[in-house]
């Protein structure tokens, strides 16, 4: 078939990659966002997926709007096929669905119909789900309602961030993108409706939401740290300045410090909760990269009974 691939980030470059690597199917061209600005001197960038088609030497789209009239002409006349969608981030409007003749496939990372949205890998860790996995999908004009094709189950592990679990997901999930679409060229795959059961939804992850609540269970505490790691980042208040929270762990055996109240060793710093402690393994103080609690500890002299989120 003759593909446009929609996506942006990173973790949409495997499936784009497995679909320039397939030798049933032609990527004649790439749809993404526009170039954003990055780093201190907030120079435009191009998207990873960008970067990775113009290496490979394909048509790359940036529409402000993916309803943009020269972007919806260059799409009818490419005359796609099919369009294989990864974390394009943007909504497609009806007048794009409908250029295809197969449709726009999304590959949605979850189970589809859990975890609908913008943040699904993230909300799976911090709900403690165990299984997790990735789905295709026909996009309609509803929240990640279509029909699925095809999906595939992962592990969540006890010590999964949503990074460590998204790339995962990201690598599995291409080939399973790939599949969907021979499958769809050939007539042996058929999207089957979602059930009306077991509707969750997965709204992007705000950073008030990545604001660590020490009233909370050691268990959510964790689940939040891993959750929203790498982004948009766990916190808390030390002084009156953001603390981020790179790496923490439960200690089930600790249950004498009050929610938020410091405990700091020579190698070790723990915090209270609701329940029993959390040891913090590494940190982020504001303005300052990633280092060791133990350290950054040491550097600030904790003094006793000082709280975190004040």
């Amino acid at each position: 078939m003759k593909l446009v691939f929609a996506g942006t980030p990173e973790v949409a470059v495997p499936a784009l990659d497995a679909l320039i690597a397939s030798d049933r199917h032609e990527v004649a061209a790439v749809v993404t966002r526009p170039d954003a600005p990055a780093g201190r001197g907030r120079r435009l960038i191009a998207s990873p997926v960008a970067e990775r088609a113009e290496e490979a030497g394909i048509e790359v789209l940036k529409p402000a709007r993916p309803r943009d009239e020269d972007f919806l002409a260059r799409l009818r006349e490419i005359a796609p096929d099919c369009c294989p969608v990864v974390a394009y981030g943007a909504l497609l409007p009806k007048t794009a669905l409908d250029v295809p003749a197969r449709g726009w496939v999304n590959l949605h990372f979850s189970l589809l119909p859990a975890w609908r949205g913008a943040a699904p890998v993230q909300h799976a860790v911090m709900a403690g789900d165990e299984v997790t996995g990735a789905s295709t999908f026909l996009i309609e004009e509803g929240l990640d309602s279509g029909p699925v094709y095809g999906v595939l189950t992962e592990e969540v592990r006890p010590t999964d961030t949503s990074g460590d679990l998204l790339t995962r997901l990201a690598f599995a999930g291409a080939g399973l993108l790939a599949a969907t679409m021979d499958g769809i060229e050939d007539g042996t795959l058929h999207a089957v409706p979602q059930p009306a059961e077991g509707v969750t939804l997965a709204p992007k992850i705000s950073v008030e939401d990545a604001q660590v609540q020490w009233s909370a269970p050691a268990l959510r505490v964790d689940r939040v740290v891993r959750g929203c790691t790498p982004a948009p980042g766990a916190w808390t208040l030390f002084r009156g300045e953001r603390l981020k929270l790179v790496q923490a762990a439960p200690v089930l055996d600790r249950t004498d410090l009050a929610p938020g109240e410091l405990s700091a060793g020579k190698n070790n710093v723990y915090v209270g909760t609701g329940s029993h402690a959390v040891e913090l393994l590494w940190v982020q103080p504001q303005g300052k990269k990633p280092m060791r609690a133990a350290d950054w500890a040491r550097g600030v002299r904790i003094a006793h009974g000082e709280l975190l989120g004040t």
